[in-house]
């Protein structure tokens, strides 16, 4: 169904059929029970959970689930006893954008605790979760798939102790090891010297207490590639977008933290056949080499000659109207709830394709 909105998304008539059947699709509700578990709020939805990959609007998400579902509820984890009575009620899915659980001093994984108990969940397993979250891993991994990326290393405050010392040339991209919407990432994140360089590195770590990952800076256009994975083949969909930023005090088109918070950015459909084609290429390339499953985003940047490099990758991505929507919206023409509706079905029947 995803190839054939994709592949029709400018047919009139094709709309109107689709959205004649959508009046009627729910009218007998699917005999299936699905659990949004959420984890309690920190207060603020903006304020960063390290355990939490993506963070739902769990009463949006339970007014869509439950058109199609005949029993949706939402369940908050509070302590291990929650998550055995989950096991318990065995529903049939677990949608969720929960990592892990700090229960005393042990982490329990989230999808590792289900894939014990045989409950279906959306999105990757944790080996693949731990293969993106690592930027340098992800980069390798991609770069042995085949994948260009940009020439890398790993910095710690005081490791280079001089110029000479470092393993690449200028200009530097510097960011946090891990994390997501470009935390740490400014006006400073472009380095073109040893002072400059010394002066980030530092910062990540004072800010974050992580390692930065320095790479070969790329001058070009920046996309992200929308992933879905079909639920009954496991055939896989890329749905490339433009993201567009207006130039900073120094002259540089940066995707920073403070443009994200605020939507700063424009989004763009890629109109260019050749560069959509190649931008397919690396996002399912990557998506797969990385172990991805049911939906991801690949970020990707070109250089100065044009070249498209892998950049990073997100296989939770945000499910509020982000990268990952406006990708589907975009690519597929569906709308929001739709979206919900792809990602529930795929997880469904995401025993064929996890393996």
């Amino acid at each position: 169904m995803i190839k054939k909105k994709l592949l029709n998304k400018n047919t009139t008539e094709k709309k109107a059929v689709y959205s004649k059947k959508a009046e009627n699709i729910f009218t007998i509700k699917v005999n299936k029970s699905i659990e949004i578990l959420i984890v309690p709020s920190l207060g603020d939805k903006n304020i960063h959970q390290e355990n939490v990959g993506i963070v739902l609007e769990e009463n949006d998400i339970l007014r869509i689930l439950s058109k199609r579902y005949n029993k949706v509820v939402v369940t908050c984890i509070k302590n291990k006893n929650d998550l055995i009575k989950l096991v318990e009620r065995k529903p049939d899915l677990v949608f969720s954008g929960v990592k892990f659980f700090n229960f005393g001093h042990k982490q329990l994984w989230l999808n590792d605790f289900l894939e014990t108990y045989n409950i279906p969940y959306i999105g990757s397993n944790t080996t693949s979760l731990n293969n993106e979250s690592n930027k340098d891993k992800a980069k390798e991994i991609v770069l042995t798939a085949g994948v260009k990326t940009a020439e890398f290393f790993i910095a710690e405050p005081g490791q280079y102790k001089s110029l000479k010392k470092l393993p690449i040339a200028f200009p530097f991209f510097i960011k946090p090891l891990k994390g997501g919407d470009s935390r740490g990432v400014d006006n400073d994140s472009i380095c073109y010297n040893y002072k400059s360089f010394k002066k980030k590195v530092l910062d990540i770590k004072n800010k974050y207490n992580l390692s930065s990952i320095i790479e070969t800076y790329l001058s070009g256009k920046e996309y992200s590639v929308g992933i879905f994975q079909e639920s009954i083949t496991g055939n896989l969909t890329a749905m490339p977008i433009e993201i567009i930023t207006k130039k900073n005090i120094n002259g540089h088109c940066i995707l920073d933290y403070e443009i994200k918070k605020n939507d700063e950015e424009t989004v763009t459909a890629v109109t260019d056949t050749k560069v959509f084609n190649e931008l397919i290429e690396i996002g399912k390339k990557s998506f797969t080499a990385l172990g991805g499953k049911s939906f991801g985003r690949i970020d990707i940047k070109m250089n100065h000659l044009g070249e498209a490099h892998f950049m990073e990758a997100n296989l939770m991505p945000g499910l509020r109207k982000g990268y990952f929507y406006r990708s589907c919206k975009l690519n597929l023409n569906i709308n929001y709830d739709e979206m919900i509706l792809n990602i529930a079905n795929t997880g469904l029947t995401s025993n064929s394709i996890r393996h």
